[in-house]
């Protein structure tokens, strides 16, 4: 019998990323509440930078785009967000940034989860993605099911599983 493998790897996809700001930005553009505001959300390479006029209308910004995120199946779980800090014109700015790929502490942390999951597959760090292997298909779902109910700081995705 062959060996069946999986990866686990950590991605957002920025089209996807790139719908929801639009569309929060039409949302923003539309509401009563941010008439003749000077919000804005924009794409920087590996990070998003929120602009508004206080940090009350900052956070309901963060609000909308994350519902917007949410809608597109985006992960918001890897955002990771920087302190508010005033900007020009009186008005205050976040930047946040996009976790692309699992950092080594957390593929450690996946491991010693795999590991004292007591099944038997195998678990190797690839660069910012984790390869599982083993002989039942069975075990390799089962440790699927125990890294979606674990608590990690990032979203995983199973992929290439065969």
């Amino acid at each position: 019998m062959s060996e069946s493998s999986f990866d686990i790897v950590s991605k957002m996809d920025m089209q996807e990323l790139n719908n929801a700001i639009q569309q929060a930005e039409r949302e923003i553009e539309t509401r009563f509440d941010f008439k003749g505001s000077k919000s804005s959300i924009k794409l920087e390479k590996e990070e998003l930078v929120v602009v508004s006029d206080d940090d009350f209308k900052l956070e309901s910004v963060l609000d909308i785009l994350k519902s917007k995120m949410v809608k597109r199946g985006v992960p918001v779980k890897n955002l990771e967000y920087g302190k508010i800090e005033s900007a020009s014109a009186n008005t205050v700015r976040q930047r946040i940034k996009l976790k692309q790929g699992i950092e080594q502490e957390i593929s450690k942390k996946i491991n010693i989860l795999i590991r004292d999951s007591k099944l038997k597959v195998k678990s190797q760090i690839q660069g910012d993605q984790i390869r599982v292997t083993g002989k039942s298909r069975d075990d390799l779902q089962a440790v699927m099911a125990l890294l979606r109910g674990a608590d990690l700081q990032i979203d995983l995705q199973f992929t290439n599983y065969r």
